[in-house]
């Protein structure tokens, strides 16, 4: 296994895996909000990788047997024009997908590809790493305490 920037040769691959990605949030979702809509295995690879190469992000993939595994998108988001009033606005990434194949979980791999997007964000200038997850996945939870990261906010919800 190997962990390489993103090659187009391997978009079905990304395609599939973030469909993998939907399929399990949606498993867990307990509002029963969130949907795999018919388009988004043709759009949503393709709008990630473009947010992506807009946002000097990179795209690594986990390849074994000419195949994508896994794969890990980051971005570096800028700050709008009044974030300062407020906050200190740091150089920061953000990790906005994060899948390995459930075939091969707990392996290793998600480790490997955060660690070559820390890399790659650190030798930008970032300072932090944020990432967003969902707050009933309990196992990327898990993972991403166990890499150090801790939440900062919570978004709460309520059905009216």
């Amino acid at each position: 296994m190997q962990i390489i920037e993103y090659e187009d040769k391997y978009l079905e691959d990304v395609k599939d895996l973030l469909v993998e990605l939907e399929e399990y949030i949606v498993s867990i979702d307990k509002d029963h909000l969130d949907q795999v809509h018919p388009e988004y295995r043709e759009k949503m690879a393709v709008l990630d990788l473009e947010e992506v190469n807009k946002n000097n992000g990179k795209c690594y993939l986990a390849v074994e047997n000419n195949k994508a595994i896994g794969l890990i998108m980051g971005c570096i988001f800028p700050y709008d024009e009044y974030d300062y009033l407020d906050y200190k606005c740091p150089k920061r990434g953000e990790i906005t997908e994060l899948i390995v194949t459930n075939k091969i979980r707990s392996k290793g791999i998600g480790q490997e590809l955060i660690n070559k997007m820390e890399e790659y964000f650190k030798s930008i200038g970032c300072e932090y790493v944020i990432v967003d997850v969902f707050a009933y996945n309990d196992i990327g939870k898990n993972f991403y305490n166990k890499k150090d990261y801790h939440a900062r906010m919570e978004t709460m919800i309520k059905k009216i």
